[in-house]
């Protein structure tokens, strides 16, 4: 790094400093936003006009059309509809002559449920500071790497630098249950020579990821009034079969050796049984019973093939009950439809990415492996172009009292712009 670089980026980490306490209350204004799935609206308008009036971007809102995207390998099937929930994107053009490389910063302002909220020492859309920490759902997944990839590129602006090539910011919707909202931007054209997602991940370098599928398994029973409960069927009772079957194939696959990117781990695929819902009365035997699931699988595989194996597996355990054999579960699949990948860390991107960590962290970047999905795997399965999570640390992801470490947040929107000016260049 010349001096003028060291010079330049010591420029640009005061400006991060002198613009902390405006991205904290960003971060907070994001956070009390609660953008559940078809809620998402209002917080995307809201970044729009941020990255249009404050940070002078090209802006553009495009609504995902499951008819286009629904050819794509990549797609998640939806139940649900998209109308006025956008993708927003924000484009720097660098201008003149370009030099250096085009990037792409994705995060997705989508957030899980907070229920049950009676678990919460703090409102989950309150984004209360307490010592170092904010808490509120999402915060950390992903609101506060969202900020943190806008704020770099502020600060680089605000900071009087002119970037040599150029950066697209987007925020989107679906990470957490279809990845469609990445999906549909990139389709619309918006892509560059690599991208990062800042995923909570702890200020590592993801290098792998599973699959992952949703599935839904109806079991039916033979409903009943409780006074004629022994001449029915109780559809939860015989769900059991199915809630087994699934823990069973939980077992079964991990049961094979690991892939090798998850060889020290001891359970990377994961079987969830999210949702079981049945029955409307305590006096009525019910008929029908539905369990929803997640089920994560190995980098390298077919989620449609990981589908069949999983529904030909289930209907096997279901016909060894003589109800369920004559009455066989309906087996069915919705949401995620997400491949796992892999990535090379010996590219440029990590080169790049290690050196504005060691900026940052004075020590060497470490990689890790995620047992989810991001939205990273598009960009690396589909469109050749390398894509890694690098995020703040935080905790309680998915869970009550979720939060994220504040310094971390500062520490990865400096990272995040030193990387701007090593990786875009920049004019001298």
């Amino acid at each position: 790094m010349t001096k003028n670089t060291k010079d330049v980026v010591n420029e640009v980490f005061a400006t991060v400093e002198s613009l902390w306490d405006e991205e904290v209350e960003f971060l907070q204004k994001l956070g009390r936003y609660p953008s559940t799935l078809g809620n998402e609206t209002a917080i995307q308008e809201y970044i729009a006009t941020f990255l249009q009036n404050d940070l002078r971007l090209e802006v553009e809102e495009m609504i995902p059309d499951p008819k286009q995207l629904g050819a794509h390998p990549g797609f998640s099937t939806p139940e649900w509809s998209y109308k006025g929930r956008p993708v927003v994107v924000g484009k720097y053009e660098a201008p003149g002559e370009k030099d250096g490389k085009s990037i792409i910063l994705q995060g997705h302002i989508d957030v899980v449920s907070p229920e049950p909220m009676t678990k919460w020492s703090h409102d989950p859309w309150g984004s209360s500071i307490v010592g170092n920490k904010m808490y509120g759902r999402g915060i950390a997944d992903m609101k506060s790497g969202v900020v943190a990839m806008i704020y770099a590129l502020k600060a680089v602006r605000e900071a009087g630098i002119i970037l040599s090539n150029d950066v697209i910011i987007k925020t989107v919707i679906e990470e957490e249950c279809t990845g469609n909202g990445a999906l549909a931007a990139i389709e619309a054209g918006y892509r560059a020579d690599a991208a990062l997602i800042p995923e909570p991940l702890g200020q590592k370098g993801l290098i792998g990821q599973v699959g992952v599928i949703w599935v839904r398994i109806k079991v039916t029973g033979l409903g009943a009034h409780t006074e004629r409960a022994e001449q029915s069927i109780n559809a939860i009772v015989k769900s059991y079969i199915m809630v087994q079957a699934l823990l069973d194939y939980e077992e079964a696959i991990n049961s094979k050796e690991n892939h090798p990117i998850f060889a020290d781990h001891p359970h990377p695929l994961n079987v969830n049984i999210g949702k079981i819902h049945s029955g409307d009365w305590p006096s009525t035997v019910p008929s029908e019973c539905i369990i929803e699931a997640r089920v994560g699988f190995n980098p390298g595989i077919d989620p449609q093939d990981v589908k069949e194996e999983l529904k030909t597996f289930l209907l096997a355990e279901a016909k060894k009950d003589p109800w369920l054999m004559e009455n066989l579960p309906e087996i069915t699949f919705y949401g995620f439809h997400a491949g796992g990948f892999v990535i090379d860390p010996d590219q440029e991107i990590f080169q790049i990415l290690g050196e504005a960590h060691e900026i940052t962290e004075n020590k060497k970047l470490e990689f890790s492996t995620f047992t989810a999905t991001t939205d990273a795997r598009f960009y690396n399965l589909y469109y050749d172009i390398p894509s890694t999570c690098y995020g703040p640390t935080g905790g309680n992801l998915h869970a009550p009292d979720e939060w994220v470490d504040l310094e971390s947040v500062k520490r990865v929107t400096k990272t995040y712009a030193a990387f701007l000016l090593k990786w875009c260049k920049y004019k001298e």
